[in-house]
């Protein structure tokens, strides 16, 4: 269960860790939702996606246990790291969205899944509706190391 444990985060009451920036959160989200997170984050990253971060949004809504942010640097993109979320969930755990929006318009497409919202937008729209400040006070879901290296070498180039 400490797999992975390093100080600065928190083992949820499921085990998952939580990149806390040195606070205690306790990540309560359950295990369903973070694996859904997981595979999109891996999938998101795997489509060259920007700024993949998750939130634990379980204690603030009712509706949703996470939501998975993520932006690309054109409309093509954004509906490349869509189709491939889309892709994985469904070929790997049989999950399918119950609701899409913004598909046509390319720009910002929301993915509800029930447990988790995937939000992909145009690199555009996420620094101009920085859904991240909504929700920075949630405890951040650990994403697989996969990802955190992609997020790093998108950074740099």
């Amino acid at each position: 269960m400490s797999e992975g444990f390093r100080p600065g985060r928190v083992l949820s009451t499921y085990g998952h860790a939580a990149d806390t920036g040195g606070q205690t959160r306790i990540v309560t989200a359950s295990d369903r939702s973070v694996q859904l997170v997981r595979i999109a984050a891996e999938a998101a990253a795997d489509k060259l996606a920007d700024d993949i971060l998750a939130y634990d949004v379980s204690e603030q809504l009712v509706i949703t246990d996470a939501f998975l942010l993520c932006s690309a640097t054109n409309d093509r993109q954004v509906r490349a790291i869509v189709d491939e979320i889309e892709e994985r969930l469904r070929t790997e755990v049989d999950a399918k969205p119950v609701r899409r929006e913004g598909e046509r318009e390319g720009r910002w497409v929301l993915l509800d899944y029930i447990d988790i919202v995937v939000h992909v937008q145009h690199e555009e729209d996420r620094t101009f509706y920085a859904l991240e400040r909504l929700w920075k006070d949630c405890p951040a879901i650990s994403l697989p190391e996969s990802v955190m290296q992609a997020n790093l070498q998108r950074a740099r180039a």
